[in-house]
């Protein structure tokens, strides 16, 4: 029997043939292949990774969402790490 999150994707995808599947998966690997390629020679792989993690970390510290606003705006143009959030963070409830 198959998972049920497989049952759900192959009823999106319309239950295609095992050809038409093997495409599909390929045209998507390429496609994570090329974002990869577009970070690499743009602002890097660690940047945009971060980014996106910005919302998780601010999450974890149960930040509200006008701290969130505000250090997204700040991290538009700082690097995200782990600690440079929790410093800024800190800075900002301090001022507050």
């Amino acid at each position: 029997s198959l998972h049920p999150l497989v049952k759900f994707s192959l009823e999106l995808l319309g239950h295609p043939s095992a050809r038409k599947l093997m495409e599909i998966v390929a045209v998507a690997g390429l496609a994570q292949n090329f974002a990869a390629l577009k970070s690499l020679t743009t602002t890097g792989i660690q940047e945009g990774h971060m980014k996106m993690h910005l919302l998780n970390i601010l999450n974890q510290f149960n930040a509200t969402t006008d701290e969130k606003e505000k250090l997204v705006n700040y991290f538009k143009t700082h690097v995200v790490s782990f600690s440079a959030v929790e410093d800024a963070l800190n800075q900002l409830r301090t001022i507050s």
